[in-house]
């Protein structure tokens, strides 16, 4: 075997080290939600709780593998994003911003962690409100909850991305919602966020992906967004954009001053993952960014919007899972909160997805006991009848 051989070989999940990594990226960032879902409070300003996810991530992170004896990268391999209401994704505003969250606001909080390129991601949706979510903002949130249950049990190998495609689309339409159009579920490796396997959630669209079968011993950021709207978002205010990712295939001599010293900066500090314009200075970035984007150096994260004035509520839910021998395992999640649907969802397919395992039982399995308190998923044993299904069957922590 050759030295390449080897070193590819190591960076799958096969390695227990590995598999530690991805797990201890995940409890950091799961505390992370966890410290910033504790925050949200009305007239708190967004840039602050997003502030204080990635100030979480990089100081628990930097604790870790201080004395390793080669340099390990760690840190944010996602900007926290709070995204309210219509918004649907990637609002993660600069120092400036003086946005605030109100009272019964549907907040999306989205935000990832790695570990020697490892990554960990998960989004969540909360409603800022005492007592339980009722009427449309539930629906849409059980219709995420559930379209993310289903598409957990149908990730295994053997199956097609397609199957999950046509499965969260049903699922949403069960609860009168949409699957957002143009997300897509990535399979990650290290320092990798996007890898070229995917999943699409709506069939149908401009998007094509190539159909794909999952693998053992693959990982995948799962990412549902559902709309009580068309689920057909728009860049309203492209000023708004303020997450980029550099691209690392691409070459180009900028022209401006400013161009090339945000680049210089943004090559040393965020060599790979997507970040944040607010670690940059806000005058140069402002002037350089966009000469950036122009000739495709940074791929831009917009904010994307549900059509404003007209009351869409967009949830959104993200996880990431290992495909490992024994089944699916799910890394990242929070519990929701208790959602009263105005949906029940008796569709016989759904119930049958919703009852598989996402663990197969083997025999002398002695690493089962691992986490604390049936911190993990285990398997179907956790699976509540589907109109129970919506307020997070895995509820982990």
């Amino acid at each position: 075997m050759s030295d390449d051989e080897r070193e590819e070989k190591e960076l799958d999940l096969t390695s227990p080290e590995v598999v530690t990594k991805y797990k201890s990226a995940a409890e950091i960032v799961n505390k992370a939600l966890q410290l910033v879902l504790s925050e949200c409070k009305p007239k708190v300003k967004i840039v602050d709780l997003c502030e204080k996810g990635d100030a979480f991530i990089r100081e628990q992170t930097g604790n870790m593998y201080k004395n390793a004896k080669k340099k390990i990268e760690r840190g944010v391999a996602f900007p926290t994003c709070i995204s309210v209401n219509n918004t649907v994704c990637h609002f993660s505003p600069l120092a400036s911003d003086e946005t605030v969250l109100g009272e019964g606001d549907i907040l999306k909080i989205d935000m990832g962690c790695h570990i020697d390129g490892f990554i960990a991601v998960v989004a969540h949706t909360h409603v800022l409100s005492e007592g339980p979510v009722t009427g449309r903002a539930a629906d849409v949130i059980a219709a995420a909850n559930t379209a993310a249950e289903v598409a957990l049990r149908l990730m295994r190998p053997g199956k097609k991305n397609k199957d999950v495609t046509e499965a969260i689309q049903k699922v949403a339409a069960a609860y009168d919602c949409k699957i957002v159009e143009g997300v897509l579920s990535h399979q990650m490796k290290q320092f990798v966020i996007d890898g070229n396997k995917v999943v699409l959630s709506v069939s149908g669209t401009d998007t094509r992906v190539d159909e794909a079968e999952f693998e053992e011993n693959e990982v995948y950021s799962v990412d549902i967004v559902t709309s009580t709207g068309e689920g057909k978002p728009k860049l309203l205010d492209e000023k708004q954009t303020t997450i980029y990712k550099r691209a690392v295939d691409k070459n180009y001599h900028l022209k401006m001053k400013a161009s090339r010293f945000i680049f210089s900066e943004i090559s040393q500090k965020f060599p790979i993952m997507p970040f944040s314009a607010r670690a940059l200075e806000e005058k140069r970035a402002r002037l350089g960014l966009v000469e950036c984007v122009n000739h495709e150096l940074l791929q831009p994260y917009p904010v994307l919007h549900e059509k404003p004035g007209i009351g869409d509520l967009v949830a959104h839910i993200k996880f990431t899972v290992l495909l490992m021998p024994n089944g699916s395992d799910r890394i990242t999640l929070h519990p929701l909160q208790d959602l009263q649907p105005t949906k029940a969802v008796d569709d016989p397919d759904i119930k049958a997805w919703l009852a598989l395992a996402t663990k197969s039982k083997k025999k002398g399995g002695g690493k089962k006991k691992k986490g604390k308190k049936g911190e993990k998923t285990e398997d179907a044993g956790n699976e509540e009848p589907m109109d129970a299904a919506p307020n997070g069957a895995t509820s982990q922590e």
